[in-house]
């Protein structure tokens, strides 16, 4: 978040990431730096269906976010991250794919998808952050599909 929260705010927070991340709905990651711990930024996981962000047993893809504080950013951390998050991805069996959705006019982060092999496949127009319609962004999808063939029985899914 980019604004500070309150100790009890962050409390529920933490404790919901620890249960979606507990009834697979979705994996966070916190990035560290090395030398004295701090938090450089957070790598996600979330599987996701045609329909949109699902638990894992109802995925054949999954969607990988990433931020990163200002002061970490151009270190390729990001990078490494998002490709943790794509090996990740080949030892699960129902997934044919990944994607990297991020607004359009962020070309740091496309820079990523393209640097990982993602190819740009949909732009999709949809509310700002504070849902105002007025405030619509376009997100451009990245996808990378996985060289295990999971989902749908071992055959590559088409990209939708």
């Amino acid at each position: 978040m980019a604004e500070p929260a309150p100790l009890p705010v962050l409390a529920r927070r933490l404790a919901a990431f620890a249960a979606d991340f507990a009834s697979d709905r979705e994996w966070r990651f916190a990035l560290f730096a090395l030398i004295d711990g701090r938090v450089l930024g957070e790598v996600s996981l979330f599987p996701r269906s045609v329909d949109g962000r699902v638990p894992y047993g109802e995925a054949d893809r999954a969607e990988i976010g990433y931020w990163l504080r200002a002061d970490a950013t151009g270190t390729g951390l990001a990078s490494e991250a998002a490709q943790a998050m794509v090996d990740l991805a080949t030892t699960m069996p129902a997934l044919c794919r990944v994607e990297i959705r991020c607004d359009a006019r962020n070309g740091a982060s496309a820079a990523i998808a393209r640097r990982l092999g993602f190819e740009l496949s949909d732009s999709v127009s949809t509310a700002g952050v504070s849902g105002d319609a007025a405030a619509a962004v376009t997100l451009h999808v990245w996808t990378r599909r996985l060289a295990t063939g999971g989902g749908l029985g071992g055959s590559a899914a088409p990209i939708l």
